[in-house]
């Protein structure tokens, strides 16, 4: 079995998380520079096993899309482009970077490291990734 891959995707910066191989435990695993983030997946999945990307779909409260869908999408033909073999799963991405905010201020994380946007990404993300494996786990 592979591993999942969540991406919460920006249009400067993309917070990155993945499971474990055994797709029990959701970890943080990086914020790359949106423009070397193809490079980066290929390079990670030509060392590791992934056989799911989840990507956050942008909504507005009402349901359609928000703004950064017009940047999202494109990414994700390229994605399913460059990785024909692997599922592209997409997950509600509204409140994520609220609610990484405010776990971090709940795990005690200093107010200097909260302002960096890269870990509220990887938050984020993980975030997104928990919540597919829920999702996974009650048979959705």
């Amino acid at each position: 079995m592979g591993r999942i891959m969540a991406i919460d995707y920006g249009e400067r910066r993309t917070g990155l998380a993945v499971t474990d191989p055994e797709r029990i435990i959701a970890t943080a695993l990086t914020t790359v520079e949106t423009p070397t983030l193809l490079p980066f997946i290929k390079d990670y999945c030509a060392r590791e096993k992934v056989d799911i990307f989840v990507i956050g779909e942008a909504k507005r409260m009402d349901g359609t899309p928000s703004q950064s869908a017009q940047y999202i999408e494109p990414f994700v033909k390229l994605l399913a482009t460059a990785f024909p073999d692997k599922s592209i799963r997409r997950i509600d991405e509204r409140f994520t970077s609220k609610i990484a905010f405010q776990s971090m201020i709940d795990s005690g994380l200093k107010k200097k490291d909260r302002r960096n946007k890269g870990t509220i990404d990887q938050v984020a993300a993980t975030i997104m990734l928990q919540d597919f494996m829920r999702m996974l786990s009650s048979g959705l």
